[in-house]
């Protein structure tokens, strides 16, 4: 009883803290992005701070166990970015609504007027599905390379998920691939579950994932305050 008790507590606690980041976030639409290492979280988030910047004010914050090296990737688009590195913090495989309360102070998200704040989580299927951070969206990207069965096999996150990216689509014609099992698979778990297809390293079809982007920060820009 004593393990349940002391995680029931971890996740009060993070929840508390998640409701405190999103009065930081403020009108800001903030997303979650997650999934396996490798998938290709980092290369999408580069396409999309490069062709968004412009149009949008973004901050970024991301997640690893060690190194900086996703940071400095998004460095070069010339956008604030603060990494967290979980070694830091005992070497979780997750963030949690305290890692990123620090980095939304970095960033100054409580000064600052955002656009988009887009979190990339630390590579796993698993634990990050259990912590809320305080963000409006959670994406979950899965690439072609990983196979048909990965929502039957990590059910949680792609029924938190929000949107589903199937990225590297671009190698599909190399692989024994099915996408139709895919998709029966993932209608099993989370039917109402968006689902964009695209290749970051091509920029294939990136507008459909800009699209939907679009649409969430004008959700939530025009979403009327409930009456008292």
């Amino acid at each position: 009883m004593a393990e349940v008790d002391v995680f029931e507590n971890i996740m009060k606690r993070n929840e508390e803290q998640a409701e405190k980041n999103k009065k930081i976030i403020g009108r800001a639409l903030c997303i979650n992005i997650m999934s396996s290492p490798g998938a290709g979280k980092t290369t999408i988030l580069e396409r999309t701070v490069e062709r968004l910047k412009k149009k949008y004010k973004i901050a970024v914050i991301e997640g690893d166990i060690a190194t900086s090296n996703d940071a400095n990737r998004i460095k070069k688009f010339k956008v604030p970015v603060y990494q967290i590195k979980t070694e830091n913090y005992g070497g979780g495989c997750h963030l949690d609504a305290d890692m990123v309360n620090t980095a939304l102070k970095k960033i100054n998200a409580h000064r600052k007027k955002y656009d988009i704040i887009i979190i990339e989580n630390v590579g796993n299927l698993i634990c990050p599905a259990d912590f809320s951070l305080g963000e409006d969206r959670k994406v979950v990207v899965l690439s072609v390379t990983e196979g048909e069965d990965k929502p039957l096999k990590y059910p949680l996150m792609f029924q938190i998920a929000d949107a589903m990216l199937l990225n590297k689509i671009d190698l599909v014609p190399h692989l024994d691939f099915n996408q139709e099992e895919l998709f029966k698979n993932i209608k099993k778990i989370n039917s109402k579950l968006s689902l964009i297809r695209l290749s970051a390293s091509h920029g294939t079809y990136m507008e459909n994932w800009e699209a939907l982007l679009d649409r969430w920060i004008k959700e939530k820009k025009w979403r009327k305050k409930p009456s008292h």
